[in-house]
């Protein structure tokens, strides 16, 4: 499920409090006072097993005896009653509840099942949606909705917050409260036996009347859901959010670097980064961004430029910010402010013109650095001062900073005597923070959350589709160490693993012994490394298992017997099974790096990349990502670390190829898609020069893992390449498949190709072009929840067919469009087809799209297919097409 019958809950005509009782401070009475004192307007009941009288209304014996259906329920009773009370609201019709008892987690029934999951049991057959258990309750303002035992009412507003915190969320209203922040939704989710974070990003991410999305998050449980729900809620608009236990689980010991390094906070942080919302430290921090967020609405750059009156505020602005982000003034700016300023201001940015500036001084400063193109925001900072009136400062410079197209960031420092100026700035929209610190964190903010929607709408360069040589090689390797139960591969698997995906590895042998450790050293030739194989020994260079660099054969014979006896000392009782002879890799220029998969038991499979060599769990420069990668993604994963810099080659080292860093990551990455039994995988160091990347040591643990479909074991949903197939139309193959990040450039031309007319019936208003960003949204789809098929000859794009899904799986709307030289030729009906089968294979109860009567090609198209029409306003028809039965649908949304 997901946002079905949240409406009930969140915007409900009627409300019932199953519980209340005659004591003041109960939970059921706390409850209905705050519905009282919110103001709800609708019908309230009250039940209670004892009827009494409650604000001169009777309360009800039973859910049964109530006069009408409810349609939001907030059950207080103790947790053994819960179960029966679902299931009679669920008999009644009521489709949401708010449960606030605690401890039916931990309770059991009387068949043994924990009582959460008999209340679920018992919501289930009903499709009542259930927020908690052990939750607050909800608060909607603009609803008079106080559907909770909080201490007091929300003030209404734009924000919506959403906590796992009980104690946290009495504490935030109480602080909102006493500094006039407001909200449209203030949850408290508690166990979230039901409803969860996924399901509240959908609802929130379409709501009108919410502007930004605050979280503070303990855990996320369905990930999949999450980040589907994250992507699309960030793209319309921001998410900000709180994680608690940043520090506690990112250091833990494990057999493997990769292992080591990506601890599940660093996973939570490639998520929140690869969904596109923002992570910020603090409360305080997560208010302040969603108010930076939702009112600078541009973004140039990351160089500010700070105006102040104060030379102290401004240095402590110019310290909190990183470098590169104090612009650089030109020296015709700088030539401009020396000729409108005194001769004692800063010459520098910060640009400070003095304690005595008055608003015209303000304005003659302004002016210039609007208009620097080396600017690209402003941070107006302004102390309090007897000279000069900083509400006459704010009236004077409001109309030039609202007539820029950059963004503005306020520090009104101070308290009464500024806090005229900072009301009349945030009445204008522009976003207003009391000390420099915060205001520079703000400008952070904003670079942040650029970066992280740059990377939703980013458009990758079209590329070869990867080759694997050996992909169902590698399966069978897997599955067959798989059935053996897991564990770690030995040295000739890892090699072949690595090598039936593409990854270059050296030149290895294994040995059972020092005489066919010196065949092999012949065979492959010396000069030759040595390396112990045991499977109780996975460092081994730490216990002397590694020697490098063995000439010949007297080398290597004498360093057979040392390493055998120094592993012996060094781990009594470890197993020795032979060596491995590996070709010294003679590439004295390389950059020793490492790239690996480590397993999350919430996201799934996640994909490191950083500095390499034996010190890297203390260097530890690595980057993560969750799969699957595309070429952006994966350059992005490199230059998110600090290896990246000496990558780009330095003094009289070249550049490194860094493309083919950028392969290894894809292969990696199309790695952890196809084998769901690769627990861990290491490649430390993977070589790096002018000459490419070779993996010249590497490890693999492959754990028990049932069988995955579509990559069911990641948390983002990859290409289903299944989907693909060729078509012949009018004797010309064509290949119909899913759209991919990598067709932008394709999607380009397309539309650029469509007479206007074309795009004016397809978009319902003139066009010349699809912009890029919006070609971006077409290209980068959520195969979970969208699906676009598109049709290829060879490298062109004749056609496509996309639909959207609503969250619950509904209704999916749809869209055909077809290049001219390809129309009446069948292809519109095949790539619609297409599209109707895989919705109904998925479950999807309708297709529906609306249509101008002009577009005649269309409707002819929806007349063959079976769509039914419907006359709308506005000159539209309203296609509808059944593809599910209920019992279908229903069946296939409790399997996702």
């Amino acid at each position: 499920m997901s946002i079905r019958h949240l409406d009930k809950m969140f915007h409900p005509r009627s409300v019932a409090v199953i519980g209340v009782s005659r004591r003041a401070s109960g939970v059921g009475a706390l409850v209905w006072r705050n519905l009282r004192e919110g103001g709800f307007a609708g019908p309230r009941w009250a039940v209670n097993r004892c009827p009494f009288e409650l604000d001169g209304q009777p309360v009800f014996a039973s859910v049964d005896a109530l006069p009408a259906v409810p349609d939001l329920a907030v059950v207080c009773t103790p947790a053994e009653s819960v179960p029966t009370i679902v299931d009679q609201l669920g008999r009644k019709g009521t489709r949401a509840a708010i449960v606030l008892t605690a401890g039916l987690r931990e309770g059991r029934a009387a068949d043994g099942r924990s009582l959460e999951q008999a209340m679920l049991d018992a919501a289930r057959p009903h499709l009542l949606r259930i927020l908690g258990t052990n939750c607050i309750g909800a608060l909607v303002p603009g609803q008079a909705l106080n559907a909770s035992f909080a201490p007091g009412q929300a003030l209404p507003g734009e924000l919506a917050f959403v906590t796992q915190s009980g104690a946290l969320a009495t504490a935030m209203l109480d602080w909102a409260q006493a500094r006039g922040i407001g909200f449209s939704h203030f949850i408290s989710l508690g166990d979230s036996a039901d409803v969860d974070f996924g399901d509240l990003l959908d609802h929130l991410g379409s709501d009108p009347h919410t502007r930004a999305i605050l979280l503070y998050i303990e855990s996320v449980k369905h990930a999949r859901k999450f980040m589907s729900a994250a992507r699309a809620a960030a793209r319309n608009k921001p998410v900000v959010l709180v994680k608690s236990g940043r520090g506690s689980e990112g250091a833990r010991a494990a057999a493997s670097h990769t292992g080591a390094l990506a601890g599940s906070d660093a996973v939570f942080d490639a998520a929140v980064r690869r969904a596109g919302m923002l992570r910020v430290d603090t409360l305080e921090a997560l208010f302040d961004a969603a108010q930076t967020l939702s009112r600078v609405r541009t973004w140039r750059g990351p160089r500010l430029a700070v105006l102040t009156n104060g030379g102290g505020a401004g240095v402590l602005a110019a310290d909190a910010l990183a470098r590169g982000e104090l612009a650089a003034l030109s020296p015709r700016t700088l030539a401009r402010l020396d000729a409108c300023l005194p001769g004692n201001w800063s010459h520098a940015n910060p640009v400070d013109i003095i304690g005595d500036a008055p608003p015209e001084r303000y304005l003659d400063a302004l002016r210039p650095l609007i208009e620097a193109d080396e600017v690209d925001g402003i941070l107006f900072m302004h102390a309090p001062t007897a000279i000069a009136s900083a509400t006459a400062i704010a009236q004077a410079c409001l109309p030039l900073l609202r007539a820029t197209d950059k963004p503005v960031l306020a520090c009104w420092l101070g308290g009464p005597h500024v806090a005229a100026a900072r009301e009349l700035f945030g009445a204008q929209g522009i976003a207003c923070y009391e000390t420099p610190e915060r205001a520079t964190a703000a400008w952070q903010q904003l670079r942040d959350h650029h970066a992280a929607q740059a990377a939703l709408l980013q458009l990758p360069e079209s590329r070869p589709e990867l080759h694997c040589p050996d992909r169902e090689g590698a399966r069978a390797l897997v599955e067959a160490a798989v059935a053996r139960g897991g564990g770690w591969l030995d040295e000739p698997d890892v090699r072949r693993l690595l090598l039936a995906y593409g990854i270059a590895c050296v030149a290895s042998e294994r040995a059972a012994d020092a005489d066919g450790a010196l065949a092999a050293a012949e065979r492959i030739s010396y000069p030759v490394a040595l390396k112990i194989v045991s499977p109780d020994v996975l460092h081994k260079s730490d216990l002397g298992g590694v020697a490098l660099n063995l000439a010949d054969a007297d080398q290597l014979r004498a360093e057979a017997q040392r390493m055998q006896e120094r592993v012996s000392r060094a781990q009594p009782g470890a197993r020795l099974q032979g060596f491995t002879v590996q070709a010294m890799a003679d590439r004295p220029l390389a950059v020793e790096t490492i790239a690996g998969i480590a397993s999350d038991p919430v996201f799934g499979p996640v994909l490191l990349f950083g500095e390499g060599g034996t010190a890297v769990e203390v260097r530890a420069d690595r980057a993560l990502a969750l799969p699957p990668l595309n070429a952006v993604l994966a350059r992005d994963l490199v230059q998110r670390t600090r290896v990246a810099a000496l990558l780009r080659g330095y003094r009289s080292r070249p550049p490194a190829q860094q493309d083919a860093v950028v392969d290894v990551l894809l292969r990696l990455s199309q790695l952890a898609c196809d084998l769901a039994g690769v627990a861990e995988l290491d490649i430390n160091p993977l070589l790096v020069d002018a000459q490419g990347a070779l993996a010249l040591d590497a490890r693999i643990r492959v754990h028990a893992a049932e069988a995955t479909r579509d990559g069911a074991h990641l948390a983002l949903r990859p290409y289903p390449s299944g989907l693909e197939r060729v078509q012949a139309f009018g004797g010309e193959p064509l290949c119909l498949r899913p759209i991919r990040p990598e067709d932008g450039e394709r999607l380009q031309r397309f539309y650029a190709q469509c007479p206007p007319e074309d795009l004016r019936l397809r978009f319902f208003f003139t066009r010349r072009e699809v912009p890029r960003s919006e070609l971006a949204r077409y290209c980068q789809i959520d195969y979970e929840r969208e699906m676009a098929f598109v049709a290829l000859a060879g490298d062109t794009l004749c056609g496509e067919a996309r639909a959207v899904c609503d969250p619950d799986n509904e209704v999916a709307e749809f869209a055909v469009q077809v290049a001219p030289p390809w129309q009446r030729r069948g292809l519109g009906r095949a790539l619609l087809d297409r599209l109707i089968e895989h919705l109904r294979a998925g479950g999807t109860r309708e297709l529906r799209a609306w249509c101008l009567e002009g577009n005649h090609g269309m409707l002819n198209l929806a007349r063959a297919a079976g769509f039914g029409m419907r006359r709308c306003d506005g000159g539209t028809l309203e296609l509808r097409l059944p593809l599910a039965s209920a019992r279908q649908a229903g069946t296939t949304e409790t399997g996702r």
